[in-house]
């Protein structure tokens, strides 16, 4: 990810922040068949190793599965805030013209060594791994052993676990930090004023980044 240092965002523990809050990735690995993705929640196990493991599923009958394997790296990509930018809002549009819009966005890309695992005792670990994290902003969760066990099983054989070793994170919180003071508070009050939960988000983001 190309990724200028003002752009940059290389603290372990914010990464597995951003990891935990915007869960949802696009696992791309390579087949035969060139590039496949598909879009997974991710669990984050930052116990495991210096830099952590994730895992996930897939449908036995999504073949990229088959594109795991040994010297097959994969890569993980979380996404999160991201709003357009209108030059509108500069001060310098109004000094001197000489500007042009832009996308802020953050993002987080993770790679390295993926396997499998298809053992039934590991795939419900995962699955109530992930049952508990997506579960846990509601009042009255939802739990794996709710389901019939006879049900639970026939699902899990329907699944192929992923397990990668991260290797490398790269993080990317583009948020307006390479213009000019004079332009942040016209992005913010922009972003504000138009009052859209991705609006608001980023304005937020810019504030923080900006400081």
């Amino acid at each position: 990810m190309y990724t200028p240092a003002h752009f940059a965002e290389t603290r372990l523990d914010v990464l597995h922040q951003f990891i935990r809050q915007h869960p949802l990735a696009a696992l791309v690995t390579s087949g035969p068949d060139g590039l496949e993705a598909t879009h997974v929640p991710m669990v984050l196990h930052p116990e495991i190793g210096p830099r952590g493991v994730l895992r996930c599923h897939v449908a036995r009958a999504n073949p990229q599965w088959k594109s795991i394997g040994p010297q097959r790296p994969a890569l993980v990509i979380f996404s999160g805030p991201e709003h357009y930018i209108t030059p509108s809002w500069y001060a310098a549009k109004k000094e001197h013209g000489r500007v042009v819009p832009t996308w802020n966005y953050a993002a987080v890309h993770v790679s390295g060594q993926a396997k499998l695992f298809e053992e039934e005792n590991a795939l419900l670990e995962h699955l109530n791994a992930l049952t508990k994290q997506s579960e846990a902003p509601f009042e009255n969760p939802w739990a794996v052993s709710d389901a019939p066990p006879e049900y639970v099983q026939a699902m899990a054989k329907a699944i192929v676990g992923i397990e990668m070793t991260i290797e490398r994170l790269e993080g990317k919180w583009k948020a307006s930090q390479n213009r000019p003071r004079a332009d942040r508070p016209g992005i913010i009050a922009g972003l504000e004023e138009l009052h859209t939960p991705q609006s608001l988000e980023m304005a937020e983001m810019v504030k923080l980044r900006c400081e």
